[in-house]
């Protein structure tokens, strides 16, 4: 099931028929509060949130949504006239997990809407020690409230990444479940290490560059994380071979744990540390490219800034939605 959100009919009218052809049944809500209503009813598969809403817009409902046990996983796209990137970056730190912006294009909405309910359907098939495993990854971003829904974050952004790529289903697969487990490990770092508010000294370095190995240790009797454990191992290798835990110079990281180090390094550098504020959309932007070539594969740094760059005007030819 798909909940559409938006305060105008026409728009819900709009998305109903550009949705006539996927696998769905679509539901509309005119409204923030009503959609609330309608999800604590019956949990839908996915969300299309209208910004711009009467009573409760489209940010706190996805704050609200994202704060709730039926809602944490629950994938919701912001489908918004507004185009600027302090839109997306606030989007993000509601917790938005993709964005649509106005006029729509019917092509790009199937495609997103088809990505978004493979990646719900799979997380309502994890098994009882898959569940156990990811339950893990959020313990351990419960124990810093700066990094809360980051692993989640990391995922979704690096299955996108890897569309651009050209990467098979089974892949793309790999990369979401690998980048909401990456950091699994660090449930096995002292706290005092994880939230140190400054940098950390030889020894602490030292046990938090631990994380990958207690990380992989832990996935590695799940069977189905098999191909997951190159993603936890090497994330923190870099291109130019001064990474760890295991010194590999470019292409020698595996293509999934350089795709998750890009995103894991965007999203940490846009979010408030103990240490520091969030960096700027467009300063984390500068600071990947800066790096390109030395800490990150320079062209997927490429293909990623290409993605997220602040988004064109849509053709002419668009569907038009209003509002």
């Amino acid at each position: 099931m798909v909940l559409v959100v938006d305060d105008h009919p026409l728009n819900l009218e709009l998305i109903e028929g550009c949705l006539a052809d996927v696998d769905c049944r679509v539901v509309t809500a005119t409204d923030g509060i009503e959609a609330l209503e309608k999800i604590h009813e019956e949990p839908p598969d996915l969300v299309l949130l209208d910004v711009m809403m009467p009573r409760m817009d489209g940010y706190e409902v996805c704050q609200r949504l994202k704060q709730s046990p039926e809602g944490k996983l629950l994938p919701v796209v912001m489908v918004t006239a507004l185009g600027q990137i302090a839109d997306r970056v606030r989007g993000l730190e509601v917790g938005a997990d993709d964005f649509i912006v106005k006029p729509i294009e019917r092509v790009e909405l199937v495609a997103r809407v088809r990505s978004l309910l493979r990646v719900k359907h799979l997380y309502d098939r994890l098994d009882d020690a898959q569940r156990t495993i990811f339950s893990l990854a959020r313990a351990v971003e419960a124990k810093d409230s700066l990094t809360e829904a980051h692993t989640e974050r990391v995922g979704m952004s690096s299955r996108r990444l890897g569309e651009a790529v050209g990467l098979k289903e089974e892949e793309l697969d790999d990369l979401l479940w690998g980048g909401v487990i990456h950091d699994i490990g660090k449930i096995g770092v002292p706290d005092y290490v994880l939230q140190k508010p400054g940098p950390l000294n030889e020894e602490e370095l030292a046990l938090m560059r631990q994380h990958v190995l207690i990380g992989e240790e832990i996935a590695r009797p799940l069977r189905s994380a098999h191909d997951l454990l190159p993603i936890i191992r090497h994330h923190h290798e870099r291109w130019d071979g001064k990474g760890y835990p295991d010194g590999l110079v470019g292409e020698r990281t595996p293509i999934g744990a350089r795709i998750v180090a890009i995103c894991d390094s965007y999203d940490a550098l846009i979010s408030d540390r103990p240490y520091r504020k969030g960096f700027s959309h467009s300063d984390a932007l500068a600071t990947l490219q800066a790096g390109a070539g030395s800490q990150w594969d320079p062209e997927l740094v490429r293909i990623f800034l290409t993605l997220n760059s602040q988004p064109a005007p849509e053709p002419e030819t668009s569907a038009k939605a209003a509002g």
